[in-house]
């Protein structure tokens, strides 16, 4: 069994489980909504058992790297156009990993420095805390993520339709990809708290979507 069907049926399983247990334990995304001093009071709550789960949604964003290299080579895509989805599915690892990587290191040094400051400290912390969630949350992780992995998605599934796989494979998953792309407009041109509902009430079933996708892929190419 080669190194790219273990990755693409071992990651989703890994992202799916991660997200769950962030959203039984600390109500994610839902938490993201919540004021910034809610947030840390939870973060410090949940300890080292909620850093580590926070971890392993990082990690399965990070194993997107190797992923997306081996999976260009293992459905046969070659020359420039191999390139161009490798290139885009390893930006889209990146930037999903910047975005979830302050909950890993960041978050926790402020949550605990929140807890001992002084009203002044705590408004500056959850100030701190607010831009982050903005910045490296929904314009890097969600726009960016969301955008680059629609991009790579549908440009795999593009290059699968030159492939002996079935046509229908290639057909969801340029259709996954356009949906992730429209999930990644949620906040232009909307700076407040809530964005377009319709792409926040829609990207966890596209997310499912395109975890059941990736497996399908996998179990696929093991077949063949």
């Amino acid at each position: 069994m080669s190194a790219a069907v273990v990755l693409l049926v071992a990651v989703p399983i890994l992202f799916n489980a991660a997200f769950a247990e962030l959203g039984r334990t600390f109500s994610y995304p839902d938490v993201l909504r919540r004021p910034a001093a809610e947030v840390m009071e939870r973060v410090r709550a949940g300890g080292s058992a909620l850093a580590l789960r926070w971890w392993a949604f990082l990690l399965s964003a990070l194993l997107m790297v190797p992923l997306a290299v081996l999976t260009t080579d293992a459905v046969g895509l070659r020359g420039g156009f191999a390139q161009l989805v490798t290139t885009v599915g390893v930006l889209a690892a990146v930037v999903q990993v910047l975005g979830l990587v302050r909950w890993v290191q960041v978050v926790p040094w402020l949550a605990a420095r929140h807890e001992s400051a002084d009203d002044a400290g705590k408004a500056v912390l959850e100030s701190e805390l607010a831009l982050l969630n903005r910045l490296l949350g929904v314009a890097v992780g969600e726009h960016l993520g969301y955008l680059l992995t629609g991009a790579w998605t549908a440009l795999l599934g593009l290059g699968l339709l030159s492939t002996s796989l079935p046509v229908a494979l290639g057909v969801a998953g340029i259709a996954l990809g356009v949906l992730l792309v429209l999930c990644s407009l949620e906040f232009v041109a909307r700076p407040g708290e809530h964005g377009w509902r319709a792409a926040e009430a829609a990207t966890p079933f596209v997310y499912i979507a395109w975890s059941v996708w990736l497996v399908a892929l996998g179990v696929l190419l093991a077949l063949a």
